[in-house]
């Protein structure tokens, strides 16, 4: 079913490092495992952040793990150095109280003038978890995450909560100010568990980036879930993305990012996401089996990301307009916001921008969050033998 809503596009914020070819990263991968790492310091975030907010982007993600720097202080500094781009923190419930997270959301949002957006994230694997005193295994961690969810909404509608739950327990909590607006609740997950979570609780649904027909088959199921509790969710989509003035340009620049790798990292990275406890990761690892060969699973849709890479696997690869048209189909299956990402992050977010975001905003699919001044196109400089003195 086509969305008629119109886009919503986010950049990332690399804070486990960047560089020009692919960084690790994500369910307990090394970082750092192919190329020169930019470290990723406060400037150079702030360069990235800037250059999303500039080209467009309404919001940028900032994930989580032992792997990154921590998302609630980083997008805490950046708000700062950044004038209405809109931060996606990821964090985990088993890792922080839902009254203090309700509280530090209220206390962000009137700091940044609501800026912020929340990626709620059960999990990692039980390994990185036990790391930080979290001893539940999955079913139990979503058990828990539908007990945190349930918490924070009812202290954000002013509600005073007491909860002897399963795995949260809560006595005459409340907040002294309200978050204005309330943060979006942002979640994902392939499992049975995570449908009913998303379906009660998400306001926007997140996916990895499978194919158009599977990720239309994803709509559909938490679409269904979330109606049976009277409640509908939009949808968004997680992705890399490669775009060039050429579709050939874009393609060679995929193949320069395959053969900066050698075996050893790969079949390395893929030994540990195998023994992964995630539905999506193993959906990732089956688009591509950790083999170099056939890694173009869909039009446009390349795979080669996921093979030295935890979390999201694939990306867009291709000219601008096949870009767009691509974005353009998953729009179509029901996808509202696209949360994406490139090697290097700040040169990529300026190829999306000048590139394929005027595409979309010639169909009709794309506004800027800010409006563009007349005068801001390139202006002619006549020859010196055209000059009137």
């Amino acid at each position: 079913m086509a969305s008629d809503a119109p886009l919503s596009l986010h950049w990332f914020l690399p804070t486990m490092g960047d560089g020009r070819h692919l960084v690790g990263g994500g369910h307990g991968n090394a970082t750092g495992s192919a190329g020169t790492i930019r470290p990723a310091d406060i400037g150079y975030l702030t360069q990235v952040a800037r250059a999303a907010e500039q080209v467009g982007f309404d919001g940028a993600l900032t994930p989580t793990g032992a792997w990154c720097e921590d998302a609630w202080l980083t997008t805490a500094m950046l708000v700062a150095h950044t004038e209405r781009l809109r931060f996606l923190v990821a964090f985990r419930p088993g890792s922080i109280s839902p009254t203090l997270a309700a509280q530090q959301a209220a206390t962000f949002q009137r700091h940044s003038g609501g800026r912020l957006l929340l990626n709620i994230v059960t999990g990692g694997e039980s390994a990185e978890q036990r790391a930080y005193g979290d001893f539940l295994d999955k079913d139990a961690r979503y058990a828990r995450t539908g007990e945190f969810l349930s918490i924070i909404s009812r202290l954000w509608r002013g509600q005073t909560v007491d909860l002897d739950g399963e795995h949260l327990h809560v006595e005459r909590a409340s907040l002294s100010r309200l978050p204005d607006p309330v943060p979006p609740i942002y979640f994902g997950g392939s499992s049975p568990a995570a449908g009913e979570i998303a379906a009660e609780h998400a306001d926007v649904y997140l996916t990895w980036g499978e194919p158009v027909e599977q990720v239309a088959e994803k709509i559909g199921w938490i679409r269904k879930l979330a109606a049976d509790r009277g409640r509908t969710v939009r949808f968004g989509i997680r992705l890399h993305v490669i775009a060039r003035d050429t579709a050939a340009e874009a393609w060679a620049q995929a193949q320069k990012l395959l053969d900066a790798l050698d075996p050893e990292t790969i079949a390395g990275v893929q030994a540990g996401l195998a023994a992964s406890e995630s539905e999506g990761q193993r959906r990732m690892r089956a688009l591509h089996n950790g083999s170099t060969e056939d890694l173009t699973i869909a039009p446009n849709l390349w795979a080669g990301v996921g093979l030295v890479r935890g979390g999201a696997g694939t990306a867009l690869v291709g000219s601008h307009a096949e870009i767009a048209d691509r974005m353009t189909e998953y729009h179509d299956a029901g996808i509202d916001e696209f949360v994406l990402s490139g090697y290097p992050h700040l040169e990529e977010a300026w190829w999306m921008g000048e590139g394929v975001l005027p595409i979309l905003r010639a169909r009709g699919l794309w506004e800027p969050p800010a409006a563009v001044p007349e005068d801001a196109g390139v202006r002619s400089v006549p020859f010196a033998a055209d000059y009137r003195r």
